[in-house]
């Protein structure tokens, strides 16, 4: 039998309060966003989630894995560490994260002096954005780092942190410019058009309508 969370139940036969039983806790879901991007060793989720302490992060990620939303494997050889990484049931969470993204844009304003930033936290709100491009890999630079989006046929959307191996396009812009396209107050054609973004592309990516 799977371990149970330690989290105490709402003890609601609602569906929300049952989801809030198991995601509802302190640094959950951001737990989950690291884990979208891919694989992550604990020192790597420790130091993209500045501000949790070692002691809170290992209690979310036992409590994850026994909610089965975290599995924790070893890598093969040469690699000596172990990654945690989301179930199915931990990556259905992203349209979850995406409904948050668009519900939290509005508010994100300029970067407060004491924000942590970090470029993969943009892959969220830019996934419908970066899916106007068409099918692909599209890599996304900015001065804080580089994560990349793939967009499948059926307009499946994914991303990962760093620069992808073989990108389809590359897109150079700013913080600025992201936060108005999650903000939906530019369109990526837009950007592109006021040179805002800069967009690099082969012919298998569609151009930005």
């Amino acid at each position: 039998m799977p371990r149970q969370p330690r989290r105490r139940s709402y003890d609601q036969h609602c569906a929300a309060a049952r989801a809030l039983d198991l995601v509802g806790d302190r640094w959950t879901l951001l737990v989950v966003r690291e884990l979208l991007a891919g694989p992550r060793r604990y020192t790597d989720l420790h130091a993209d989630l500045p501000g949790v302490s070692t002691d809170m992060l290992a209690g979310r990620l036992k409590d994850m894995e026994g909610a089965e939303l975290v599995t924790r494997r070893r890598l093969p050889p040469p690699a000596s560490a172990s990654v945690y990484e989301l179930t199915p049931r931990g990556r259905d969470l992203l349209p979850v994260l995406r409904s948050l993204a668009a519900w939290g844009a509005p508010d994100l304003g300029e970067p407060r002096p004491t924000d942590a930033v970090r470029a993969h936290w943009y892959a969220i709100p830019l996934l419908g954005p970066l899916a106007e491009l068409g099918p692909g890999v599209v890599q996304v630079s900015l001065d804080e780092g580089e994560f990349h989006v793939r967009i499948g046929g059926d307009g499946s959307v994914a991303y990962g942190d760093g620069a992808a191996d073989a990108p389809d396009a590359r897109l150079r812009t700013d913080v600025a410019t992201c936060r108005a396209l999650a903000g939906g107050e530019s369109t990526l054609a837009a950007a592109i058009e006021s040179g805002r973004a800069a967009l690099e592309r082969t012919t298998q990516v569609a151009e930005a309508r």
